[in-house]
């Protein structure tokens, strides 16, 4: 496996190993020994999955301590850019997003610490996202920052994002209370 590192500290993309012939092909998604070797050794309790259609956008999401999540995110089917926002009050980058985009075809994961919102945009119809979670989710625990705050700067790929109710309220960066 590769490990790339973003020069923000924290989140991380790794690029497994694929072998394939005729039949198809295989990787190791995932080991705490090769992860924990290379600096990452989150134990991870919950695995979640969901799919989108072309458009959608999830986030930005976390959960405040002592809940907090450090999630392991991969696409098994289609595209999709996600995002992790810094948002550790005292983090020379607070404020600051890394941008990775996944993809079926590479079988890319992104790593991302407690500490950041996070959030993604399906790139295509039939998204399959998938997800390991350090802490189990905890309602009372929810976080959330707007996904199109302009002190953000993010730029999602999207004209028109499908959103859910929920993440059309969520605070911006200047109004949060992180718990970070």
């Amino acid at each position: 496996m590769e490990f790339k590192r973003f020069l923000m500290d924290g989140p991380v993309e790794i690029i497994p190993r694929r072998f394939g012939d005729a039949r198809g092909y295989f990787f190791e998604s995932y080991s705490y020994r090769v992860f924990a070797e290379n600096g990452i050794s989150t134990e991870f309790v919950q695995d979640n999955q969901s799919v989108s259609q072309r458009g959608v956008l999830r986030g930005l999401h976390f959960q405040k301590p002592p809940y907090a999540q450090a999630k392991l995110v991969r696409v098994a089917a289609g595209r999709a850019l996600d995002i992790a926002v810094d948002i550790r009050k005292n983090s020379p980058t607070y404020g600051q997003h890394i941008a990775c985009e996944l993809d079926a075809e590479k079988n890319n994961m992104f790593f991302i610490p407690e500490g950041f919102a996070h959030g993604f945009a399906a790139l295509t119809d039939n998204t399959i996202f998938m997800y390991k979670c350090s802490h189990y989710y905890n309602p009372a625990a929810e976080g959330g920052l707007l996904w199109n705050d302009p002190a953000l700067g993010i730029n999602w790929e999207l004209t028109e994002p499908i959103l859910s109710p929920k993440d059309i309220i969520l605070p911006k960066l200047q109004e949060l209370d992180s718990g970070f």
